[in-house]
């Protein structure tokens, strides 16, 4: 097993369901710190186990291998998992039964974790703290609710089945994703309101998880003109003076993918990099383009991690126990969290 290679600032992803020789190739380079998997990775537990084995066999059990593993339309990995409901659900349970439904959360958070735990993947892009205003298509029910008391009260409960699980957080999409429509995947997004009326409503999900122990954050693509002309992942106003200075977040700052059109203002690809990284964020993604991905790397070569980023990575990728999956099954907790989530269904 490979442990001299250091742990990068870059998290990309693979071409298949096994590792190639290109694969192998670009996870030997000292920039990249993780690999982040996609449905297109997926075919069966075992398969799963199997390319995270080869992964790890390379880089070591600290490499991080991450997902979007929220719930609802956006789970990855469907056969063989628990098919989890969209964060919505929880939220319109919680118009019934507050209390049913943190307990929901938690044990959504529970079964999500040590799953993914067991199969060899320490980290999922969750929880989604976006308000769900109903405009925007591309967060929709994958929001808790509206109000945003709610929100963090039921994302603090998935956090606390995440950390139960032995997973990290990730609160995504700092400051807030869901005022607008245009999807910043496909749109450059615009977000016309003032600082106060951000920070009033869609910030009070951070305010709260952040003392409660948020993990990580990830910005958005979206540009908030009044408070500064860069999207919020390139604006070190965003990430240093109010995320880290005026919220006190410690935690690891990840990009928001930087093939998304949202990341284009910023530049070619090593461009956008530098810019993440220079704005405030510890690790930048690269999905979906191993080409550029490569750009990425090259550009990145020679540039140190900064300290502060690596005591905060080594933070996150802190390993915490898993059950091997076919342990899983024997497990009380799991069971009971199983027969927890059937209020939702």
């Amino acid at each position: 097993m490979t442990h001299a290679i250091p742990l990068g600032v870059v998290i990309a992803d693979v071409e298949g369901l096994r590792l190639n020789a290109s694969d192998q190739k670009r996870l030997m380079h000292p920039q990249l710190g993780g690999v982040i998997l996609f449905a297109r990775h997926y075919e069966s537990v075992a398969q799963l186990c199997a390319l995270t084995g080869e992964i790890r066999a390379l880089r070591g059990d600290d490499f991080i291998i991450a997902v979007d593993h929220e719930g609802g339309r956006v789970q990855r990995f469907r056969e063989g998992f628990t098919v989890l409901p969209a964060m919505r659900k929880l939220g319109m349970l919680w118009d019934k039964d507050e209390d049913a439904a943190l307990k929901a959360a938690k044990d959504c958070g529970y079964v999500l974790a040590s799953e993914l735990r067991a199969c060899g993947v320490n980290l999922s892009f969750t929880p989604v703290l976006d308000l769900d205003y109903g405009e925007s298509g591309v967060i929709g029910d994958r929001a808790f609710h509206r109000d945003p008391h709610i929100v963090a009260a039921l994302a603090a409960a998935l956090q606390r089945g995440l950390a139960e699980g032995g997973l990290a957080s990730c609160g995504k999409h700092f400051p807030g994703h869901g005022y607008i429509r245009a999807d910043s995947h496909h749109e450059v997004p615009v977000d016309e309101r003032d600082y106060a009326a951000i920070e009033a409503d869609d910030m009070l999900p951070y305010k709260q998880l952040i003392p409660a122990g948020l993990s990580s954050v990830m910005p958005a693509h979206v540009i908030y003109p009044q408070v500064d002309a860069q999207p919020a992942g390139f604006s070190r106003k965003w990430l240093q003076d109010i995320l880290r200075g005026a919220y006190r977040f410690e935690g690891v700052i990840f990009s928001d993918d930087l093939s998304m059109e949202g990341a284009s203002v910023a530049g070619g690809y090593d461009a956008r990099a530098v810019a993440a990284l220079d704005a405030g964020c510890d690790m930048v993604l690269v999905c979906n383009d191993p080409a550029n991905t490569d750009v990425v790397l090259a550009g990145l070569a020679a540039r140190a991690t900064a300290p502060v980023s690596a005591v905060r990575l080594a933070h996150l990728r802190k390993p915490a126990p898993a059950s091997a999956r076919a342990l899983l099954a024997g497990l009380p907790r799991y069971q009971a969290a199983l027969a927890g989530l059937q209020i939702l269904a």
